[in-house]
């Protein structure tokens, strides 16, 4: 019987010699962040369940997801969230309208036609976009696309609409959407490109049958971070769209979201501990169920589809 050759005088190559006290440490600062960002997390949750069970204490649960009032800061207040979530839906459906075809047609452009000068000069410059503040967004849709584009289009559109500031939205979110779905397209094997292009497809023919499902988790995984950063958007929904509740699909009116509602209560004369306090928190855990339940799809949808090349 033979046994493995080991190195001159007898020393195993593979033995470790001495203690990595910098691998160590650097396992500890990992397991540190990791720690932390899973108790930061919790705290949120806690921070904004325990007044929402208080309130729906007060509330019942059904009044609060199937009445179409929301009044908690009038003489005679009601606490039905459905206009809140009609404008969060009607804005955020705008806005994806707007970045989704985009966002993933920028992507194609810059995965499979740009020239590599030409993609390292757009793509930066796309994602500035990415770096202006959401207020300028904000004053953007309100006095230049509601008063300069959409009047002459629309002359009877309010002031304060979501239309513009869905298309506004969706611009501020192109610049997410297209990075990501860029960054999966180029990680896609070239030799899936070449063997295309030996069965004679067109360059158009393979980017869309062939780079786009062996790339799908990925853009799955954009659209939804888009999505989420368009439904958890505040400053934009709060200047362009009004702090008006309002039931309704026409994007031609004012509407309030669930955001632009905790941020103008949370910033009034609301009494800390009162009904109307609490219902804050209420609508922040709606709108963190929302998200959760949407990042739980987007999760099975990315594992559904994940392609691993080697």
């Amino acid at each position: 019987m033979t046994t493995a050759s080991s190195a001159p005088g007898g020393l195993n190559p593979l033995r470790q010699t001495k203690p990595r006290y910098g691998e160590a440490i650097i396992k500890g600062v990992l397991v540190l962040a990791a720690t932390v960002s899973l108790f930061t997390t919790f705290g949120i949750v806690i921070s904004v369940l325990i007044p929402s069970l208080e309130f729906f204490g007060e509330i019942s649960l059904g009044e609060f997801l199937f009445t179409t009032t929301w009044t908690p800061l009038f003489a005679n207040p009601q606490y039905g969230v459905l206009p809140l979530v009609m404008g969060t839906l009607v804005i955020t459906l705008i806005a994806i309208a707007v970045a989704i075809p985009l966002g993933l047609g920028s992507a194609i452009y810059l995965s499979e036609y740009a020239s590599p000068r030409a993609r390292r000069v757009l793509k930066p410059t796309l994602e500035v976009l990415a770096g202006i503040p959401t207020v300028v967004f904000g004053f953007f849709a309100l006095e230049f696309i509601t008063q300069v584009v959409l009047v002459n289009i629309f002359p009877g559109i309010q002031v304060f609409n979501a239309l513009s500031a869905g298309l506004v939205m969706g611009i501020m979110i192109i610049p997410t959407i297209a990075s990501l779905s860029e960054d999966a397209m180029a990680a896609v094997p070239g030799g899936l490109r070449d063997g295309a292009y030996a069965l004679g497809a067109t360059k158009r023919q393979t980017a869309l049958r062939v780079v786009i499902p062996a790339a799908l988790s990925g853009i799955v995984a954009a659209f939804v971070l888009g999505i989420s950063r368009a439904i958890g958007e505040t400053m934009i929904v709060t200047i362009a769209a009004g702090l008006q509740p309002n039931m309704t699909l026409n994007p031609l009116e004012g509407m309030q979201t669930m955001t632009s509602y905790i941020a103008a209560a949370g910033a009034g004369d609301v009494a800390t501990g009162s009904i109307e306090y609490k219902s804050i928190f209420a609508v922040g855990l709606l709108l963190f169920v929302i998200t959760f339940v949407m990042n739980m799809i987007s999760i099975r949808l990315v594992r559904r589809y994940r392609q691993a090349y080697q």
